[in-house]
Order: structure tokens, then C-alpha cells, then sequence
């Protein structure tokens, strides 16, 4: 039998940033995952783009101190987690998403976002070769870019360790232990491990576990395709978001990283619902054709490998970050809804500070929005 003052339940995308800003705070954490290191379940799905540029102010400001952490991680720690400073673009072709691309910019400019709708000539120095039939610009914030998921974890993870954050790995969350109305610890097989605060970080499997402690929360994971390709000649390095839907997608988006490859990911509509991680043989031919009508030069670029990982969804397409009322000492920070890698660096700090009780102004507008006791209405991001 172990005590801490706080358990998180998952060593990914928030529990890891998580476990470094409450080791950075002196408090005696310890952070539970069923894999055998940190970042081995959906973090490492993630295809790594990171952007503070959403609709709603929470994520925003999530958004933009995980990118002041992401952008200045080397220069402070010394560790290269491929940060590149490439921006996001949204390019327009119809009249429907230039209005909901302009409708929004007043809300990201108030909360501090570096961003402006673009002529299609800057699209096109952008973008070189980027297809300008009804071409007639876009949004593009320069300041977003893309990290690598796998460096980006491993850094956190050593940073925590460096704080004596404790980590025990191959370690299965069984069950939420509670008494008298309080979180008390949690359950791994026989094994006990005591806290007063347990942090729900456990993604696609937070339903689950919070069932075992009474307690129903509102996320259903789906499951996205994603694919990297052979290593060309940098020509682009933004991430292109294209918002027009066609049979079977919604959306898609792809850059280029530092090394050359092109990382790419599709939007299913309807939604995969489920736990089903299979790759399917539907993916590249639905994602290559839209991708080659957009940049037609990317045609002879060869793939090397497909994943396909799990979203954490929630009905409003926002985030599930909070105390439970319920549960004394239970405090969600799940369904991310896939954003959980470029929002974890400050959701982590976000969830630390609420522990601490040392929250901020910018704090209680997050936790407001994302709280679990919200109505769970509205069509959630206008970006997703």
C-alpha cells in the first residue's frame, strides 16, 4: 500500500504535463498506466500539429500557453522535441466557410491569437502549387506549428521524473476507490494506492473507469485514420485544414515536418464509433484523392505507414475538464475530443493549479466552459 497527495490515472497527453506541473509544485505524485512508457496509447496516434487557433475562448487560451511551452521547450531544457514553427491555414473556397472563418476571428483575436484572413495570392506563397481554382484566400496564424509527440512526452515525462513525480508502468487502473462520498485511491488488481485526489487523465477509457466509482461521464472515443509519408524537399511546413466536407469525411488536414514527410489525417462522417484501432483499406484512397485535388504535386509521394487511433468525444466536441461534485477528490481532465496533445501542456497546469488552489483568471474562464456539469449543447468547435 502507497501514499500520495494526488493519483493520475494515465501517462499521456495530460497526465504527463499534468504529473510535471504538480511535481514542479512539490506535490507527492503518482501517475498509473496499463502501457509499458509514457505516451503509448492515443499520444502516440497524434500526428503532432499543435495551434492555440480554435472558436471558443477555453481552448484558446489552452492552446496558447501549451504552444509557449511547446515553442520554448528546447531553449529552456535543452531537449529537441522538432518544434517548428509552420502556422495553420484554412484555405477558402466556398462562400460557407469563408463567412464562419470571418464570423470567428473577432473571438480569437480578443483572446490574444496572432491571426488574419489572407487573399488567395498569400495562400499561394504559402502553399506553392496549392490548386487555386475558386481559390479566394483563408485564415492563417503563423504562430501555430507541430511537435513531435514522442520527443514531446519523453521530455515531460523526464522533467517529472526530475520533480520526483513517481510513474509505475504496466499498472491497469481497476477501479476508483470511494468512501464516504471522497476519492480515497485507486485499485490495481489487489494492489492499493492511497491519495485524496484522483485525476481522471484516462482518455477514451474515462467512462469506464469513472463508472467504477459511480459516476457517468459523457465520452464515447471514435477512431481517426492517420498516415506519413517518405521523407521530399521541404516545399510547405503549415498545416492545411481543408473544412470542406465530402461522402465519408468531413474534414482533413496534413503538413510537412522538419524531416521532410508529409503527415496527413482525415475527419470520418459519419463517426467510427467504438475501440476498434484496425486500419482500414477505406483510408488512402479517400484522403489521397482529396489531398491530390488540393496540391495536385503531391501525387508521386510514396506512404510509408497508417495508424488509426482513438478520439476521446464528448457530445458538445469540448473537453471534460473539472472537480466532480459527487466525488470529493475526483477531478476530470479528459475527453479531448483529439486535441489532448496540443492542449496538454496547459490543461496539465491548468489541473495542477486547481489542486494547489491556485488558480488564475484565465483558469476559472477554462474550467466555467469545460466544466462536467454543462448542458453538453451546441455544435462545439467551429474549426473540428
Amino acid at each position: 500500500m502507497s501514499k500520495y497527495d494526488v493519483i493520475i490515472a494515465g501517462a499521456g497527453s495530460i497526465g504527463v504535463p499534468a504529473a510535471m506541473a504538480l511535481g514542479k509544485m512539490g506535490i507527492k505524485t503518482l501517475v498509473l498506466d496499463q502501457h509499458p512508457s509514457p505516451g503509448q496509447g492515443e499520444n502516440k496516434h497524434a500526428i503532432g500539429g499543435v495551434r492555440a487557433t480554435h472558436s471558443d475562448p477555453a481552448k484558446i487560451l489552452l492552446g496558447l500557453r501549451s504552444l509557449e511551452v511547446f515553442s520554448t521547450w528546447e531553449k529552456k531544457y535543452g531537449d529537441n522535441i522538432e518544434w517548428l514553427k509552420g502556422g495553420y491555414l484554412f484555405p477558402v473556397y466556398r462562400e460557407k466557410e469563408e463567412k464562419a472563418l470571418k464570423g470567428i476571428l473577432p473571438i480569437q483575436k480578443k483572446y490574444g491569437l496572432n491571426i488574419d484572413f489572407i487573399d488567395s495570392d498569400q495562400v499561394k506563397d504559402i502553399v506553392p502549387g496549392i490548386n487555386d481554382t475558386n481559390l479566394t484566400g483563408g485564415t492563417f496564424s503563423p504562430e501555430d506549428g507541430s511537435v513531435s509527440p514522442l520527443l514531446a512526452i519523453n521530455a515531460f515525462y523526464r522533467k517529472a521524473l526530475e520533480k520526483d513525480v513517481c510513474f509505475e508502468f504496466n499498472t491497469t487502473v481497476d477501479k476508483i476507490i470511494v468512501e464516504q462520498g471522497k476519492a480515497v485511491g485507486v485499485y490495481s488488481g489487489n494492489e492499493k494506492f492511497e491519495a485524496p485526489v484522483v485525476v481522471d487523465a484516462a482518455g477514451a477509457y474515462s467512462r469506464k473507469l469513472c463508472k467504477t466509482a459511480g459516476v457517468d461521464i459523457p465520452v464515447i472515443p471514435d477512431s481517426h485514420e492517420g498516415a506519413i509519408t517518405e521523407p521530399v524537399q521541404n516545399f510547405f511546413k503549415c498545416m492545411i485544414v481543408d473544412l470542406r466536407p465530402e461522402p465519408g469525411s468531413k474534414n482533413f488536414y496534413f503538413y510537412q515536418n522538419g524531416h521532410g514527410q508529409v503527415i496527413f489525417c482525415i475527419t470520418p462522417d459519419p463517426p467510427i464509433v467504438g475501440m476498434d484501432k484496425r486500419e482500414t483499406s477505406v483510408f488512402l484512397p479517400q484522403i489521397a484523392a482529396r489531398m491530390l485535388t488540393l496540391i495536385p504535386r503531391l501525387k508521386n509521394l510514396r506512404v510509408r505507414r497508417v495508424w488509426r487511433g482513438l478520439y476521446p468525444m464528448t457530445p458538445d466536441g469540448f473537453p471534460i475538464v473539472g472537480w466532480n461534485r459527487e466525488v470529493k477528490g475526483l477531478l476530470h481532465a479528459t475527453g479531448m475530443c483529439g486535441q489532448g496533445f496540443m492542449l496538454g501542456p496547459g490543461t496539465g497546469e491548468v489541473v495542477a493549479r486547481a489542486i494547489n488552489k491556485s488558480g488564475t483568471d484565465e483558469d476559472k474562464v477554462i474550467l466555467d466552459q469545460l466544466t462536467p456539469y454543462r448542458e453538453f449543447a451546441g455544435t462545439g468547435e467551429a474549426l473540428k
